[in-house]
């Protein structure tokens, strides 16, 4: 009776770990070992940045409506505030992109959430 070997199987799975490690630097592209680990540890730091990663973006957009905020003498959170109590629901990132692109819509934003705060704006 002939062995059996795991032959084409392992060719496989050590051909799927090079490939994903083409690129890196060093032994870690061509050394199945090393590459291995190298793989496994960029498994983990993909994971963990795709939601670092939406807290980063929430963060940046946040930064950019405060700016845009307080150039028009108001602050982020009485702005939210007053977008909420009129019943506009807009996400940050849209207002961000609002305050950037088209300051006039946001002038006209601001005016409505002020509108319906009670802390009124520094003149």
């Amino acid at each position: 009776m002939p062995r059996v070997t795991i032959g084409s199987a392992r060719n496989k799975k050590r051909n799927r770990i090079l490939r994903q490690a083409r690129g890196y630097y060093g032994n870690r592209s061509s050394s199945y070992w090393v590459a291995r680990l190298a793989v496994i540890q960029a498994g983990w730091y993909a994971y963990r940045d795709r939601r670092l990663a939406k807290r980063d973006m929430r963060a940046l957009w946040i930064t950019r409506i405060t700016a845009a905020c307080r150039m028009r003498g108001t602050r982020y959170s009485v702005f939210m505030n007053g977008l909420k109590l009129a019943g506009i629901l807009l996400n940050r990132k849209m207002l961000s992109e609002l305050a950037i692109v088209d300051p006039k819509a946001f002038d006209a934003l601001v005016a409505t959430a002020m509108k319906h705060t009670t802390v009124k704006a520094k003149a």
